[in-house]
């Protein structure tokens, strides 16, 4: 197993539980990619980015049960907003059945007119009684699939943008509209649990350890600090990797869970040029996370999260509260620790860290009363450049599935064909279907994959119909 992301941990666990034994080779002194920690010069351990899983994450919320994590996640059914005047809002289920669950909430949403309401709950509706299957949406951006939907500028900078763009980590310009609708059929609309949001209490780092129990536990291997310079081919297979440091380590099989612009490095040039699969891979393309941390010297927010619209910040977790629980938030005037998320973040990544601290520092003093008053005892800025490839019109074209077109080597990353954009459930399912792949190459098929959540209410009627006709 190369990798030790969601991917390649995901397939490590599943592997393992099967009766392989497995070997997982992480570059990096960590487990977990691009989800996971850092320590700050100070000894700070801070989060790369705020993760967060929803209730229509039905493999993630899996993989976090077989590791013995599941307890570690804090599920909200609500969610909270501010809009550029400071004024909350929040959206949470009714005791009405899908799709009009959210319905009583989103009517007293207070940053919408009611002609922004009436077009979004028009198009929502649409999306409903398709089954989530909007005939066309494939292959158009969701920014001229709106507009031709007749949905208001309001609507679309105040709502659908403010759910997409973090969803998604990119711009409706640039984002292919089924995607968009399918995160609005599955998280919203087709289960009423859909949109439960999951947030971590602990460190990223932390949920991995479960991981590595699950693997050394069975007579596996986790290691870090162990990068692979290259796959082993001989007689038209995948022998196994080799290490940096040129040892070679022998397998029967490879799973390769690495970013799909760090693969060719790994594969003999002949057999990517000899490859439509691999040379497609170049097409892809990647959208930058930026994360700003920053501690207060007093407490200046309540909340536990906030959806910010309209502003540079999208997202602001309260992490003195998440990370202690709501029982053991620190008292009034202790330092308050936040941290501020910005997806597709692409002016951001040539611009100084100080410049974009004092531009966060300013969005959440216009929804955060508290910050105006306050000091920053610290802040830092992480930028994740090639965190998520780009859910672009047509990328599934260039996605490629679990299997490689070379013998003994499988494939797995949030950017194989998975059915879902660049998120830790894209890339637990990658992991579940390459390890689907490998046993049933064997002769030892087994079933990882978790289906979604089932449809319920007039959502399942409708979804039924559709496939009927």
């Amino acid at each position: 197993m190369v990798g030790g992301g969601l991917a390649g941990l995901s397939s490590a666990v599943a592997l393992a539980e099967s009766g392989l034994r497995v070997r997982l080779l992480e570059k990096r002194p960590y487990l977990g990619g691009r989800a996971t920690s850092y320590v700050l010069p100070d000894g700070s351990l801070v989060d790369n980015c705020q993760h967060v899983t929803m209730g229509c994450c039905t493999n993630l919320a899996d993989f976090y049960r077989r590791t013995g994590v599941a307890e570690k996640i804090r599920h909200y059914d609500r969610l909270f907003f501010a809009d550029g005047d400071g004024r909350r809002s929040q959206m949470h289920a009714s005791p009405l059945p899908a799709p009009f669950h959210l319905a009583p909430s989103f009517l007293r949403f207070g940053a919408l007119a009611w002609k922004d309401k009436y077009c979004i709950g028009k198009l929502m509706l649409s999306i409903a009684r398709c089954g989530g299957a909007m005939p066309d949406a494939d292959g158009v951006s969701m920014m001229d699939w709106l507009r031709r939907h007749g949905q208001t500028d309001a609507a679309i900078n105040l709502f659908w943008e403010t759910v997409l763009v973090s969803a998604l980590s990119e711009r409706l310009s640039q984002t292919d509209a089924r995607y968009g609708v399918e995160v609005f059929w599955k998280g919203f609309l087709a289960n009423r649990s859909g949109c439960t949001l999951g947030i971590p209490s602990v460190p990223l780092a932390e949920l991995y350890a479960g991981c590595r129990k699950s693997v050394e536990s069975r007579g596996g291997a986790v290691l870090c600090r162990a990068g692979v310079k290259g796959i082993l081919y001989g007689s038209e297979k995948c022998t196994g990797v080799r290490m940096e440091n040129g040892d070679p380590v022998q397998a029967d099989a490879v799973i390769v869970a690495v970013p799909y612009d760090v693969l060719p490095a790994l594969i003999p040039a002949d057999l990517i040029e000899g490859s439509t699969e691999l040379r497609d891979l170049r097409h892809l393309k990647n959208s930058p996370i930026t994360s700003v941390h920053l501690w207060f010297d007093r407490a200046v927010m309540d909340e536990p999260f906030l959806t910010v619209l309209d502003k540079m910040v999208q997202w602001v977790f309260n992490k003195s509260l998440l990370n202690r629980g709501l029982n053991g938030a620190k008292p009034e005037g202790a330092i308050q620790y936040l941290q501020a998320v910005i997806s597709a973040s692409d002016e951001l990544v040539q611009l100084p860290r100080q410049e974009i601290l004092a531009r966060c520092v300013d969005d959440l003093g216009g929804v955060l009363p508290g910050v105006r008053g306050a000091c920053v005892v610290k802040g830092t800025v992480i930028k994740e450049v090639a965190a998520v490839f780009s859910p672009s019109p047509g990328v599934d074209r260039w996605r490629t599935g679990p299997e490689s077109p070379i013998e003994g080597m499988w494939l797995a990353g949030d950017w194989t064909r998975t059915g879902w954009p660049a998120t830790m459930e894209g890339a637990v399912r990658s992991g579940y279907r390459a390890a689907e792949a490998l046993l049933k190459s064997c002769g030892k098929a087994q079933t990882f994959l978790q289906p979604d959540l089932p449809a319920e209410g007039f959502s399942k009627r409708w979804a039924a119909d559709r496939l009927r006709n």
